[in-house]
């Protein structure tokens, strides 16, 4: 096991890593800007190093700093959390080149599953369902005769990332140049990869993802499916576990597919694999991603697994002793709403000094967060402030549950989404478990 781990992030992400390592007898390293020195993880760090100043570039994303702090502290891993160097390759390849352990998946893995252009290929490969697509878009002419191949409506997307940069929805055959050529400078601007594709497009999906998690012995399970449809601009809202409209025989099918990928192509460390579902209940594979997810919280909600603790364990080389889980039975239902400092009807940042701060609590209420009374809400980050999780019996009572904890959440001297959040579990759709990627944003129109 690792003596030493120095995370490669902030927040609530870094605190979550840290409470793993701690139960592990594992020291931690935190690593913070200089907008970040009264951080909690800072302060709750065994030691901390200043690596830069505000701006994440030169800072969080400034890979020098980073491997210096870890080879000055001794630390003999580093676990990059979720966002800024988590599925950066060549991160990766050096902290190995360093003798320093990179807590996730290998660099080839992280290469073959990250880009999403060879992980449909992947996919392809191993019978994970796919919408028609197509490759790398050569030039606007390629792109021209593949939509019109597909059909339309298509959607460019960008081979290097996601959260929505890279992306257009495209109608008709002479929209297609236009859109080919703004997709590709921003996927450049925001990935340094202007390779695009394109797909067919469904106008009313949901949005479901699967967990996965494989030791360096073979162990591979597959943990269940996640909720995550309800999303704003292409960026997740509230999730759920598992998925009211997933019944036991598709996700045991799925299950057995996507273990049959992750062995093959000798992928360990915790993954998610995400997937669109049609107005027909049909579920296609969109992407992976190679690291742990924000809303990792609400599988371990359900299936009573310190997720953190057994990537950091898988990394360290053990054989892990979790029981087999191809009939899985999740543990009632869990809930996970994202608390961001931002305007409720905006929706714009709101950094600032948090004069007040008190979490709800009580059976089956779970906070993460990284923030307290009297910290000020840096400008230069994410605006997520915490992540508040409940667990009951069933979806029902767990809405309820929800409903009361966000009533007791109180926040001051900044706004927050709690009232979006409200909305939402007021809503029609919502409550009936029908909700689409569209749902947001519908109920943020009707005002």
């Amino acid at each position: 096991m690792f003596k030493k781990i120095l995370i490669a992030n902030r927040g609530e992400i870094a605190l979550r890593i840290m409470r793993a390592c701690r139960e592990l007898g594992i020291a931690t390293v935190a690593v913070h800007s200089t907008a970040d020195e009264r951080a909690l993880h800072v302060r709750f760090a065994d030691e901390a190093v200043c690596i830069g100043p505000a701006d994440a570039r030169r800072s969080y994303l400034h890979i020098p700093a980073i491997i210096s702090a870890a080879e000055i502290t001794g630390a003999d891993a580093i676990h990059p959390g979720y966002g800024f160097l988590s599925e950066n390759s060549e991160f990766a390849s050096l902290c190995g080149k360093c003798g320093i352990t990179f807590i996730g998946p290998s660099p080839e893995s992280m290469h073959a599953w990250g880009d999403k252009v060879r992980s449909r290929e992947n996919a392809a490969r191993f019978g994970l369902p796919l919408l028609t697509g197509s490759s790398v878009l050569r030039d606007a002419a390629h792109a021209v005769e593949e939509a019109n191949r597909v059909g339309f409506p298509v959607i460019l997307k960008a081979s290097g990332g996601g959260g929505g940069r890279g992306m257009r929805i495209v109608r008709a055959s002479e929209e297609v140049a236009a859109a080919f050529s703004q997709a590709t400078h921003e996927a450049e601007a925001g990935f340094k990869n202007p390779d695009v594709y394109l797909e067919r497009f469904i106008e009313r999906p949901k949005h479901i993802e699967f967990q996965v998690l494989a030791d360096k012995h073979g162990g591979i399970w597959t943990l269940g499916e996640r909720e995550c449809s309800l999303q704003r601009r292409h960026q997740k809202v509230m999730e759920e576990a598992p998925s009211p409209a997933l019944g036991a025989e598709k996700r045991q099918a799925i299950g057995e597919r996507i273990r049959t990928a992750i062995r093959e192509t000798g992928y360990t460390s915790l993954g998610t694999l995400e997937f669109i579902m049609d107005e027909h209940g049909e579920l296609f594979f969109l992407e992976m991603n190679t690291r742990v997810q924000v809303e990792h919280t609400v599988t371990e909600m359900v299936t009573g697994l310190d997720l953190v603790a057994l990537q950091i364990r898988a990394a360290a080389g053990e054989k892990l002793d979790i029981p087999d889980t191809r009939t899985w039975s999740f543990r009632g239902h869990a809930i996970e709403c994202r608390i961001n400092a931002e305007d409720p009807k905006t929706f714009a940042p709101w950094p600032g000094l948090i004069t007040e701060y008190f979490t709800p609590g009580g059976a089956g209420v779970r906070v993460d967060s990284g923030v307290y009374g009297g910290f000020t809400v840096p400008s230069h980050y994410d605006s997520m402030l915490a992540k508040l999780i409940v667990h009951a019996p069933t979806r029902a009572e767990a809405i309820v549950r929800m409903r009361r904890a966000l009533d007791e959440f109180l926040i001051g001297g900044i706004r927050t989404n709690i009232p979006l959040h409200k909305r939402l579990l007021a809503d029609p759709e919502v409550i009936a478990g029908t909700m689409s990627t569209r749902t947001v944003e519908r109920i943020i129109s009707e005002g």
